[in-house]
């Protein structure tokens, strides 16, 4: 397990927004080669759960820009995105472990209508972490994106929107379905749980062979 994760309580949060814990991550593998099913990976209980329809392989990052591990391994999941063949695709998921992280996860949603998450998700983690700014209320997040450019009213009418709360609940389920409970976590094709990686860069690791693995068996 990755030692330098951390863990938070879940907490329950309004009608429907609960969970359980956060910073940390854990490990997963299969039979044949480098990675052993039980030590670096899980397979996820039947009936499996992908986070979109697209139809494609995914690797699934659950974050937080509250999370310091998360702000870590930010730089090696940009290069484990590049890194992915064609039918593969990598996907963010905020996870509201806590009230502290709500407004990190209702950021994240506002950023990604607006189109803009490409261009602020490391540089958040670089204010927050790299130079202490204290980002973590909703009006700091939105002075953050409207210092990136982004209209600031528009960030807040989207970021506490009805929309965004129902968003928050659906992932939180599948949250919940794929057994997460810490950050960076990294799930591959609602199949599969990358669990016990001694590292980030084995975490991320994990996370190719699992999706390439499972982007062969798909086109037998």
């Amino acid at each position: 397990m990755l030692k330098r994760f951390s863990h938070l309580r879940l907490l329950a949060l309004l009608g429907g927004l609960l969970l359980t814990s956060a910073c940390g991550a854990q490990s997963n593998s299969t039979a044949a080669a480098p990675y052993t099913e039980g030590a670096q990976y899980v397979t996820l209980p039947a009936p499996n759960q992908r986070y979109s329809a697209e139809g494609k392989v995914e690797v699934v990052e659950v974050f937080s820009y509250g999370c310091i591990h998360c702000a870590h391994f930010a730089p090696i999941a940009e290069k484990l995105r590049k890194e992915l063949p064609p039918g593969v695709v990598f996907k963010l998921m905020p996870a509201p472990f806590s009230a502290e992280w709500l407004p990190f996860a209702r950021a994240y949603y506002a950023a990604k209508q607006l189109g803009v998450v490409d261009r602020t998700h490391q540089e958040l983690f670089a204010e927050k972490f790299g130079q202490n700014y204290p980002i973590n209320s909703m009006d700091e997040l939105a002075d953050f994106y409207a210092k990136q450019g982004v209209n600031r009213d528009e960030f807040m009418r989207i970021a506490t929107s009805d929309e965004v709360t129902d968003k928050m609940k659906s992932d939180l389920a599948l949250i919940q379905k794929w057994q997460v409970d810490g950050t960076p976590t990294l799930v591959v094709d609602g199949k599969y749980r990358v669990t016990g990686a001694k590292d980030m860069d084995e975490l991320a690791a994990v996370a190719l062979w699992l999706a390439k693995r499972e982007l062969g068996s798909n086109k037998k």
